[in-house]
Formats: C-alpha cells, structure tokens, sequence
C-alpha cells in the first residue's frame, strides 16, 4: 500500500492537483522587489525606505546624494529609528504624507479652460519646467535628464500648456513603483507639482493632479501617494479636496544646504556681526542649539547633547584666563613663543629702554601699544624720532605700556589655528585708495571706507587718523591733494582688517616652515583657538618674524577655508557626519 502511493505521489503532475491548486501553480512567481532602490529624478534622488533591510542601510545609501542635489528618503514608517543611526546627517522633513485611493478615484466633471494638459514632448519643455522649479525655489534639473526620460516607464511628466500663447505654465511628476522598483503593492507617487505664478487661468494645479490620477488608475496602479509641507495650507486643501488622506509615513532628506530652511528653524532676529554669525550658522545647520547672550557683544551659548558652551565670536569656554592673558600682553607673548624656538623680532620697552639707539640700530620701527586689539594705537615703519614720539602718544591712549620694535619687511600673513591644526592662512595687506584724477585723498578715503563697510558688515573702514596723515604724508601727498588717475597710496601701515586691510586667501600655498611655527606658537600659548600673524617676504618662503597673536581671531574673513566648521568640530566632535569622523580617524 505505502509502495502504491510512493510511486503514484512520483509520477504526479500538474494536471493532477486540485483545481483550486492547478491556477496558482501555472501563474508565474512576481518578481522580488529591489532592494535599496534609490530613483535619479534629476534634482536628487528618490529612496524608497521600504526596500531596504535596516536604517543603516538608509544612511549608508543618503551618503552619495550628488552635490546641489536633494535626495529624499519616502515611506518611512519608523523615523525615530531610522534617525538614531544618523542624527548629524539626517533630519525629519515637516512634511506630511497623502495617499489617494485610485479605486475610488473619480474624475472632474468639467474640463479645465483656456489651458490643456500633455506629455513632455520637446526639449523646450524641458527648460520650461526649470524656469518653473526656479520661481518655485525647487533644484533644476539637466534638461538633458528631462529628454532622456520622457518615454520611461517609471517617471512620467505632464505640463500644463497655455492655449493661446503655447507657454507651459506648469508641470507635475509621477513616479510608477511598479515599474521602478517591483512595488508588490503597485502604489504610484506625484512630485514636484508647480505652477507659473504669473498666469491666469484657475484650476491649473488641480488639472495636472487629476491628469497625473488618472493616469495611473488606467495603468491600474492602486494609490498616489505625496509628500507636501505642514504648512502648505492652500496645497493641502487642494489634495483634500481632490480625496487624498494622511497615512502614518514620513519623510527624511539629508543636512545640506538646499535643505538648512527645513531643520536650521526660523533664523535670528538679533543683528550680529559677522564673527559671530558665521558659527552660528554652521551650528544651527548641525542642530546645534543657539541662545544669543549678548548680540552687541557677539556673545552666545551653544548646547549639543550634554554639552553646552559659552562663546564671544570665536573665543569659547576652552580657551583659558592664562591664555587670553598671555594673548594680552604682547610683551609676554614673544617671550613665551620665542622660548618655544618661534623667531621673534627685537623689541623694547618704550620707558625702558633707549629708542634713539634702538631706532639707530633698525633704521625703521614699530610701535604698538603692550595691550590692544584690531591694530588700534600700532603704527608702522617710523624712521624718525619726532614720529615715534607722536606714535607713542597716540598709542598711551590704548595702553599705558608701549612697545617700540624692530620693524620686519614683508607681507602681514595671518594663520588660523584650531586645535593644532593651521586651517586658514590669508595675506592682509593695508588700507589703499586709487586715484580717479579729480577725486582728493580723503574723498577716495571716505569712499573706499564705505565699500569695505559694505563688504564686512561694518567691520572694516579707514580711520582718518593721524596714523592715516602720517601714512599719506610719507608719499608725498596731504587729505586734500588731488591723486593722478590710476595711482595706488597706500594709506594705512598696518594691513588689519578693522583699520581698512583686504584679506586674500594663501592657504594652498603656504610654506611648511611658517605652518609649523604658527602650530608652535599655538602650543606654547596652550591656546585651542588663536590667529597667528606672521610678517614673511613672501606665503611659499620659509623665512618669518613673529607679530602677534590674537585670541579671538575673526573667522568670517577666510572664504573658502571652513573656519567655522573646524570650530564647531572642537567644541562639539560629536556634531561631526559619522562619515567625516570615520574618514578623519
């Protein structure tokens, strides 16, 4: 009995299974569905959370996202989670997700009127659409990608066509999941939905969201689903309207730039300079929290986690009482960066010491008053007793200790270093006007002056002091003399930022020896945050004198080095993408 049955279970074939078995037998096996599908839309990429294995995976995959691109991960049912695995890279769109059941689907009544809706056709149409996305503040995209898939079967464009003037006056995208990605449950997306604010005709939007519906209800595709921001009130009572209704996904999209209005939140009322900006921005695109303390002051605390951390501009709780004061007093700075083997130029104490025979000795000194910041009280290359003595009077009115110094040849080069680390170096040159042929000196002053206000923020202008007399004076000229077309006068000694000095990157070029010496300085100090301003005949030569150096150096005047970022980074390590971290380690 049990041979019989063995023998017929082993000649069985399909024609001898039930009838309710035999259909599911000869239907072929639906394809799996992709795994970690991501969809080029042009403007970024689409990555649908559903087809990958964990969170990780998420993040792992958002890394590529192009440059000036936006990738959006859809359909992510825990965000919580899928947040965890990346908190400085990823952010929770406030957006909200809406699902319109095709099978219920019905169709206007009327069709819309002055305007009709069809297929992306031309090149032409593709620029069009751009010109839309700029109106809208939406990434453009190649028009090239645009013509290369206008037969796919996955993503699909309508533009709403002007019948009189033949103008596209608006656009939709729809992505088919069952074509892209084996979408088992065959659900179907509408993106980026815009319209020409300048036209007139009523209805457009809605007419491309109906075509787009019933365009994937006779594909049989069984949903539309969008994403649409919270506070998108008029587009979201379009979509109720039209039947859409919440469902419980959510969306995520990487911190960049294109995105900072999203997760940075709303942006300062508090007029700040630019020292201070500058970092709080790049703390806020991080999800740093900012307080302002003091926006005169440029003072601020920022909050990460567990930490939080007082600053003024680039001068933080990390930098010490000892070390400020070591900045402080310049004096005590070259003794400290000198016994570190930094090469330092001679200087006296102006009650001290013998200027006639100092001066004598140099042929051209310096002189600075022992404390004071932005060049305030410094005057450079005096050569006579009489101006030494003018520069000193001046000076006392910043500090009652002046200093007189050799006075080095060269260009001022300033190097930023951040946590022992050189990541901006810049030449700074002083303050010069060029004569127009009818315009005096003061006159280009003053106008020169205003530009560099404009550009800084306030921060920089010329004073019309008697340094700026002095300066003039040793040229040849007087304020009201008139200065030939074309002549450059250098009107300021001193190249600092604040008395009218340009700054111009030199990063890339500068000598091994000089970094090493401002890497020096800095450790001698024990300073985590210093500008170290060296004077050199040139950024690619090792030969240097030590100046200065500035505890609170201003970070804002070094485009395209990323000051700020470095300065986040010591204050917050754990702020850094867990990308960046692994590849610094």
């Amino acid at each position: 009995m049990m041979a019989t049955e063995k023998s017929k279970s082993a000649s069985e074939g399909p024609g001898d299974l039930p009838a309710d078995m035999l259909g599911a037998a000869l239907e072929p096996t639906p394809a799996p569905m992709t795994a970690n599908f991501a969809l080029d839309c042009g403007w970024g990429r689409l990555l649908f959370a559903q087809t990958f294995e964990n969170s990780k995976a998420i993040a792992d995959a958002t890394r590529s996202e192009g440059h000036d691109r936006r990738d959006i991960v859809f359909y992510v049912a825990d965000p919580h989670v899928a947040l965890a695995s990346a908190p400085q890279e990823l952010f929770l769109d406030p957006s909200h997700t809406y699902r319109l059941d095709l099978a219920k689907y019905e169709p206007a009544a009327e069709q819309p009127r002055g305007f009709f809706i069809r297929r992306l056709t031309t090149i032409e149409d593709a620029e069009a659409i751009n010109r839309l996305y700029q109106t809208r503040n939406m990434v453009p995209v190649p028009p090239d990608f645009f013509w290369t898939k206008r037969d796919a079967r996955s993503i699909t464009y309508f533009v709403a066509e002007d019948e009189i003037t033949g103008a596209v006056i608006g656009t939709v995208t729809g992505i088919d999941h069952h074509h892209a990605f084996n979408d088992p449950e065959r659900a179907s997306s509408l993106w980026c939905l815009a319209v020409d604010p300048q036209a007139n005709q009523p209805g457009i939007g809605e007419a491309l969201v109906r075509r787009l519906a019933e365009h994937f209800q006779a594909r049989g595709n069984s949903c539309l689903d969008l994403s649409v921001l919270h506070d998108n009130d008029q587009a979201i009572a379009l979509y109720e309207k039209l039947g859409f209704a919440r469902i419980p996904y959510f969306t995520l999209k990487r911190r960049n730039p294109i995105n900072e209005t999203l997760f940075a939140g709303p942006a300062f009322t508090e007029k700040l300079n630019p020292y201070a900006t500058i970092i709080i921005d790049e703390a806020r695109r991080r999800g740093i929290a900012v307080e302002v303390t003091d926006a005169e002051g440029g003072f601020f605390r920022l909050t990460y986690g567990g930490r939080s951390v007082h600053c003024r501009e680039s001068l933080s709780e990390f930098t010490t009482g000892v070390a400020v004061s070591i900045c402080d007093d310049k004096a005590v700075t070259r003794r400290v960066v000198s016994a570190a083997g930094v090469r330092v130029p001679e200087q006296i104490d102006a009650d001290d010491g013998d200027i006639a025979a100092f001066l004598a000795k140099h042929g051209s000194v310096v002189v600075k008053p022992a404390r004071g910041e932005q060049g305030r009280g410094v005057a450079v290359g005096l050569e006579t007793m009489d101006e030494i003595e003018v520069a000193v009077a001046e000076a006392r009115q910043i500090s009652d200790r002046i200093l007189i110094e050799e006075c080095v040849k060269g260009q001022d080069l300033r190097l930023v270093v951040i946590d022992r680390r050189v990541v901006a170096c810049a030449i700074r040159r002083p303050a010069q006007v060029v004569g127009d042929g009818k315009s005096t000196v003061e006159e280009l002053i003053l106008r020169q002056s205003k530009r560099r206000a404009r550009a800084t923020g306030g921060e920089s202008r010329i004073p019309l002091d008697g340094e700026t007399e002095r300066c003039i004076k040793a040229d040849g000229y007087e304020r009201g003399s008139i200065l030939p077309e074309g002549m450059t006068l250098t009107v300021r000694k001193t190249a600092n930022l604040h008395t009218g000095g340009t700054i111009h990157d030199v990063t890339a070029e500068v000598h091994s020896r000089l970094v090493n010496a401002a890497i020096k300085a800095a450790a001698a100090i024990d300073i985590p945050v210093v500008g170290i301003d060296l004077v050199v005949p040139s950024p690619r030569s090792p030969d240097y004198a030590f100046i200065e150096a500035n505890e609170r150096p201003g970070l804002a005047n070094h485009d395209p080095q990323p000051t700020a970022e470095r300065f986040v980074d010591l204050l917050f390590p754990l702020s850094i993408p867990t990308a960046v971290r692994s590849a610094v380690v």
